[in-house]
């Protein structure tokens, strides 16, 4: 580093050379020089300078800084060096050293600088590999660069990931890691690869990561753990959030119970006390988090029943409930938790019935349903708070007719019991209070207990209220009618006009109560001709124009003062068709209603914005059709009853064929599942089957020879034939081996006077370097070609030697055919003479060859021993080529390293002439003199120093 100094050092009289230079100069130095050392002290300057002069260094040495990784990454120092530089120029983070000099760049450098650097996707891969290295110098700056660009350029580099063989495997093992720098990096930067992308996160959970960061939460310390427990929560949450594959592969791969034992608080006093710190208040929130993942009701329904199943078996659900009911909770991680218990319940049978078996512990013990709406209704309670416990609530009457028959049977008057306080209780006291959100809370909860059942829609007519000493009481239908004409605050109205319309939708009953008062319909009437008021007034105009089109929808015509064409033609003439349809559709397009009717769950942030509820929203969007098509003109009421009670029926059918269709989806995608799993077997069960497919072939070949074999032998009087048939392919055989002999004998020998020509070559080559004499290197030229001309010689014997034995093999190849078509014509007559005669001639055949192989045996034998007379003076001229090979390359090798040597040298010399010719100009600058004997002197010491 000092040598860099004094090269970037300024000169007497230069300028101070700016960051640009000096980085230009450093990139120079790093991509020029030669030697390792010096390419390490550049790059570690430019190291230094990258945070400070984030722009230079980007555009002038990425390219330079990217050719080190490639070619220098045996080297760990010079690596490190180089990722740490890349990234502090990809980074945006702000600078944390008190340097108020460094240059400040745009904001969007760094994701500028990420979107040139993976514009060529092999330096993302080029990364990947270097996370092989386990040296950590490479491997955590690598980790550390790989999350900066995830920051800036999220999708373009999971992309780049995705398709990079074995990358994401890569970075799992990463958490096998034992520097826990590493492995808690590696946590980071996975939560960034993760997100947004379910192909990633499927991958990533096959990777066994479930199993792998469960151990590393519970190695932590749970949810007593500190950040390093956080950052498993939230990769845990990216990979199941929204993703039904994960969630279905968690709950079959039995992780679910792992889940149960993070929430015993029992287990706390076998633990250090920590209390609830704010590091566990948001670990027990992402744990919360998690388990709704799984159960969350945008899931698919079988998915959610079948985690809902689970959670029970293995007491997640007993545990939830014992943090509900337990003292000392922080009032957000309790409101977090009502709303887990919420979900885990919701459209559950079974868990509906523990829930509603679970005791408060209070004196005397109250169910837990009752606590919960004690702290709904009463004011005090933070508003988040009340919200959960509606939810809570809601879920737990969704899809439960025992538990709203339980809710409704608190309200009837032989249920009353004065020594303690039922739901039914607590819904009136919240209904009638002076507080607006408790009445609409308290509105909210009933018509969710008697929503689609219309049995307790009936019974929760006989509900019956003492309004005050000396009166006779009302029913709850005719109080919310009286609370509703004295007006009061929007948030009261629309909540009890939502009760009523639940109330009387699809139950002519309730429409008779309701109508049974005279002065109910000229209200609704006075509210929808009425136009003044501000958005939640128009609200509730609609609202009650919808409480007016139920009147006419499900109207029994038992009241003869308000009949279902009294009250359709005050509708045409009071209001108007058109003005009507207006304030129905103003309903379905304000923000509250859209916002609703997206979700169950009650995500509001302050009282204001609670106005619609999510079952009620779901209500008005069916039954809106139908009033208007009740009220068309071109369709009389008779009909449109007709039409209505059809299209009941019809939607009743739709109903059950979207339930059909949701399941067979359900089951689409568990066999989806499988198929991945099956498509390995089967590639790895068709490899086996083709291999023995070919080996069927081989039997099959192997068979049809033995049958052909075996027909030519059940021919009459041709055993004989056929014995001398085979002994004759027999021996042929044996004459064909003794040829590939022969062949490969030859090819030998080739083989070896070639390498003895090579060698004889070399020999003369070490010896012309070492002895300079010409006429020697003659006389050595005339060897050459004297063994060049024997082996063309050789060449020619062996060529004859080839086409004599293949003449030879010819005539064996036409005798053996011969013979064949002969055993065909035998076997096919069926003459005795013309056989007896065909054998004749066979065995005179059967000799002619015999003699014929004994002389061609004859002749192969001699042309052995030529080729082994060959072969011993090859052997010769192998031998002195082979001392010749060697020697050539000795004198190569040290031809070549004088070479290189000479021009170090020359490089030297003339980097050191430049040098002192500098310090000589320095020097007479100074004043000083200088003699030549003395440069002269100090420049020969400088070359030796130098050589």
């Amino acid at each position: 580093m000092d040598y860099f100094r004094k090269y970037l050092a300024p000169q007497q009289g230069e300028n101070q050379p700016t960051g640009a230079e000096t980085v230009e100069r450093l990139v120079d130095r790093a991509s020029s020089s030669t030697l390792l050392d010096d390419r390490r002290d550049a790059v570690r300057a430019i190291k230094a300078l990258s945070r400070k002069f984030r722009l230079e260094v980007g555009t002038q040495a990425m390219d330079t800084l990217l050719n080190v990784l490639e070619m220098d990454r045996s080297d760990s120092e010079i690596t490190g060096y180089a990722l740490d530089a890349l990234c502090n120029v990809m980074s945006n983070e702000p600078m944390d050293d008190d340097d108020d000099d460094h240059q400040v760049g745009p904001d969007d450098l760094g994701a500028q600088f990420t979107e040139i650097f993976i514009k060529k996707a092999d330096n993302v891969g080029l990364l990947l590999s270097l996370l092989e290295e386990y040296d950590f110098h490479v491997r955590w700056p690598t980790v550390r660069l790989l999350t900066t660009l995830l920051s800036n350029k999220c999708k373009d580099v999971q992309e780049c990931i995705l398709v990079h063989p074995m990358g994401i495997s890569k970075l799992m093992d990463l958490l096998s890691d034992s520097r826990e720098i590493i492995r808690n990096d590696a946590l980071l930067l996975l939560n960034q690869l993760t997100k947004g992308n379910a192909n990633i996160q499927k991958i990533v959970a096959f990777e066994n990561a479930f199993e792998r960061l469960l151990d590393i939460v519970q190695e932590e310390g749970a949810i007593d753990g500190g950040i390093v427990v956080e950052d498993c929560l939230l990769l845990l949450l990216n990979l199941l959030k929204n993703n039904s594959s994960n969630q279905n592969f968690f709950r079959e791969g039995s992780h679910i119970k792992y889940l149960s034992p993070f929430f015993d608080l029992d287990q706390d006093q076998h633990r250090p006390q920590v209390g609830w710190s704010a590091q566990k208040v948001t670990n027990i929130h992402l744990l919360l988090q998690l388990v709704r993942a799984l159960v969350s009701p945008s899931n698919p329904q079988q998915l959610t029943t079948n985690c809902q199943k689970t959670m029970f078996t293995c007491g997640l659900v007993q545990e939830l409930c014992k943090i509900l009911m337990a003292s000392g909770v922080p009032a957000d991680v309790l409101t977090e938790t009502i709303n887990t218990v919420a979900e885990v319940i919701r459209g559950n049978l079974h868990n509906q019935e523990y829930f509603a078996s679970v005791m408060a512990p209070s004196n005397p013990p109250r169910p837990a349903i009752v606590v919960l709406l004690m702290s709904m209704v009463n004011e005090k309670q933070p508003f988040t708070l009340r919200c959960a416990v509606l939810y809570c609530f809601q879920c737990f009457v969704y899809k439960n007719e025992v538990g709203q028959s339980q809710i409704v049977q608190t309200l009837l008057p032989t249920s009353a019991d004065s020594t303690t306080i039922s739901a039914g209780q607590l819904l009136c006291g919240g209904l009638f209070s002076g507080d607006s959100l408790s009445n609409w809370f308290a509105s909210v909860a009933l018509l969710n207990a008697i929503c689609d059942n219309p049995t307790q829609k009936e019974q929760l007519l006989r509900v019956q209220l003492a309004t005050s000493l000396g009166n006779p009481p009302v029913s709850l239908l005719q109080q919310c009618c009286n609370i509703l004409a004295q007006g009061g605050r929007v948030q009261t109205r629309i909540g009890i006009l939502m009760l009523l319309a639940t109330w009387m939708a699809d139950c002519p009953t309730a429409v008779a109560h309701f109508l049974f008062n005279t002065a109910n319909v000229p209200y609704l009437i006075s509210q929808v001709s009425s136009s003044d008021g501000d958005e939640n007034e128009l609200n509730v105009h609609g609202m009650c124009a919808f409480l007016l089109g139920i009147c006419v929808l499900y109207n029994d015509d038992q009241n003869e003062t308000f009949t279902t064409a009294s009250i359709r033609q005050i509708i045409e003439k009071r209001i108007g068709l058109e003005s009507f349809t207006d304030k129905l559709s103003h309903v379905t397009k304000s923000e509250t209603y859209t916002r609703a009717i997206k979700r169950p769950h009650l995500n509001y942030k302050q009282a204001s914005e609670v106005f619609f509820d999510h079952q009620f929203a779901m209500l008005f969007k069916t039954v809106e059709h139908d009033i208007l098509k009740a009220l068309s003109p071109s369709n009389n009421i008779k009909d449109n009853k007709k039409q209505l009670a059809n299209l009941k029926e019809h939607e009743s059918i739709v109903s059950q064929y979207k339930d059909l269709i949701q399941e067979q989806d359900e089951r689409l995608r568990e066999t989806t599942g499988q198929l991945e799993s099956l498509q390995a077997v089967h590639s790895r069960a068709q490899r086996q089957l083709d291999e023995y497919s070919q080996q069927i072939q081989q039997l099959r070949d192997q068979n049809a020879l033995l049958k052909a074999t075996k027909g030519s032998k059940s021919a009459e009087g041709g055993v004989d034939r056929e014995e001398e048939v085979r002994g004759l392919n027999e021996r042929l055989q044996t004459l064909n081996v003794q040829l590939a002999e022969k062949d490969a004998h030859i090819d030998k020998l080739k083989t070896d006077l070639s390498v003895a020509e090579a060698r004889l070559g070399a020999q003369e080559l070490g010896e012309e370097d070492k002895e300079n004499n010409p006429s020697e290197t003659a006389v050595l030229q005339q060897t050459v070609t004297r063994l060049n001309t024997d082996l063309h010689e050789l060449n020619l014997e062996v060529t004859n030697k080839d086409m004599e034995i293949n003449r030879i093999t010819s005539q064996c190849t036409q005798l053996q055919s011969q013979l064949e078509d002969a055993v065909v014509s035998a076997n096919m007559n069926q003459s005795a003479e013309v056989n007896t005669s065909r054998v004749t001639d066979l065995e005179s055949e059967v000799t002619k060859v015999t003699d014929e192989r004994n002389s061609l045996q004859d002749r192969l034998r001699k042309a052995n021993e030529e080729n082994l007379n060959l072969c011993e003076k090859i052997n010769r001229l192998e031998e002195e080529c082979s001392k010749k090979d060697r020697e050539k390359d000795e004198l190569k090798d040290e031809l070549e390293t004088l070479k290189k040597e000479q021009e170090d040298l020359l490089v030297l010399l003339a980097d050191q002439d430049t040098k002192i010719d500098k310090y000589k100009s320095r020097l007479r600058e100074l004043g000083q003199e200088v003699e030549e004997d003395d440069d002269d002197f100090d420049d020969d010491e400088d070359v030796e120093d130098e050589s």
